[in-house]
């Protein structure tokens, strides 16, 4: 699990509630900020809202979609860098046709399909016209599900807005009766920070934890897509490792020379 997508959402609630409780009534301030009819209306627009804009299937997949960003995800672009490398080594001492049996030990699918299309002898353009094809659908499909998300963190505050037109389209149809005027205030105001709440505390948070993600990945496969076509080129090794660790940051090219040497 992502300590910081788990401790952000755990820390989030507990400032509100802090928040809430150094008040003059203390704990007993937290009743005032339940209402069933708020969520009702904040909580239950938002769904239906995303319903009515989405398919059943992408309805579901969107909220599925929330372990991914709760899900530790391990990338090491310097070990797919090597794996490379490695890859290359092979081909330049004992030819192309010997990636086969290298890619059976990948795990990664995508890295593997295009050294199978390597093996296969496949034109360099159609290989990189193929991956690149299958780039932009896993882009596509990630944009989706991200902007799931964002169609929530619209639609929450929204709604709350909604909730608080009619909190106050009640209270002002029933001034004369002082009783009714707190409650249907409460409704009013309870909406907004529901609304407000499940924007900012979830909905954006997760959708930028997986634009992070879908970052990752395609600059990942980008490296992937470079480094396989380079090795169909017959590079060097050496003129390998130093294209792929253009898309490496300063320090993390420093950790790939310490553990990996682009051999010949």
């Amino acid at each position: 699990m992502d300590l910081a997508t788990l401790i952000g959402i755990i820390g989030g609630i507990a400032l509100i509630i802090i928040g809430i409780i150094t008040g003059d009534d203390g704990v007993a301030s937290l009743k005032n900020f339940g209402d069933f009819i708020s969520v009702v209306i904040t909580l239950g627009g938002t769904l239906t809202g995303l319903l009515t804009s989405n398919t059943i299937a992408d309805y579901i997949n969107g909220f599925k979609s929330f372990k991914l960003a709760i899900k530790s995800t391990k990338v090491n672009e310097g070990e797919t860098i090597k794996k490379i490398i490695d890859l290359s080594n092979v081909a330049r001492k004992e030819g192309l046709l010997a990636l086969e049996e290298a890619a059976e030990d990948l795990e990664d699918q995508f890295m593997k399909k295009g050294v199978l299309l390597i093996v296969d002898g496949t034109d360099p353009d159609l290989v990189r016209a193929i991956m690149e094809t299958e780039l932009t659908c896993i882009e596509t499909r990630h944009s989706k599900v991200i902007g799931f998300w964002n169609d929530m963190a619209a639609m929450g505050p929204a709604w709350g807005m909604i909730g608080t037109l009619i909190g106050l389209v009640n209270m002002l149809k029933n001034l004369e009766d002082a009783s009714t005027i707190g409650p249907n205030m409460a409704v009013a105001l309870l909406t907004t920070l529901y609304g407000s709440m499940l924007a900012n505390w979830v909905a954006t948070p997760v959708a930028n934890k997986l634009k992070v993600n879908n970052n990752i990945e395609i600059m990942l496969k980008e490296v992937m897509i470079e480094g396989l076509l380079s090795i169909q080129a017959g590079e060097n090794p050496r003129v390998i490792e130093e294209k792929l660790k253009s898309f490496l940051s300063p320090k993390q090219r420093d950790v790939l020379d310490d553990t990996s040497g682009g051999d010949e």
